[in-house]
């Protein structure tokens, strides 16, 4: 179970910080995203509100993925799926774009994809091949490896005379 918990805890770190980074501390993103005069009030607002979800999204998924079993696992992956399918969801609606036209010559693209829609992608398989792995995984031998190193030895308890 280790491998899918790596996969899904890096999954989790990524989330949690990926947003607020990339819009409101890198500088040139930034400027794409929270600090960009010309977004009007309400457009920054939903940057926020994204900004916020993600951090409560991937300390969630976080706190899930360190919990033992495929259960907590299984559940951390869900949660971590949500923004970066939502991400991708957003590009079915109409009008909406990965950049804003005047910042063109600054996007990075990868393999003809927006570099957030390819971060969102190879995140999404990553939690995809540790969902499939923690499925794989016999329950049995799961929980015993997670118990051994999870659960100090149990003492036997002491001959008392009363």
């Amino acid at each position: 179970m280790l491998l899918p918990r790596i996969l899904i805890v890096a999954v989790a770190a990524i989330t949690t910080v990926g947003a607020v980074l990339a819009d409101l501390v890198i500088p040139d993103l930034a400027a794409q995203h929270a600090f960009n005069p010309a977004w009007p009030p309400h457009a920054k607002f939903h940057d926020a509100q994204y900004m916020v979800m993600t951090v409560l999204l991937g300390l969630t998924g976080l706190a899930l993925a360190l919990r033992p079993g495929r259960d907590p696992l299984l559940r951390a992956a869900a949660v971590l799926a949500i923004p970066w399918l939502g991400m991708i969801g957003a590009l079915l609606f109409p009008g909406t774009a990965t950049y804003d036209p005047e910042f063109a010559d600054r996007t990075v693209f990868v393999l003809g994809l927006h570099g957030q829609v390819l971060l969102a992608i190879v995140l999404l398989v990553a939690l995809l091949v540790a969902t499939a792995a923690a499925l794989r995984m016999p329950m049995a031998a799961q929980f015993a490896s997670e118990t051994r190193s999870a659960t100090p030895a149990i003492q036997q308890p002491r001959n008392t005379v009363r």
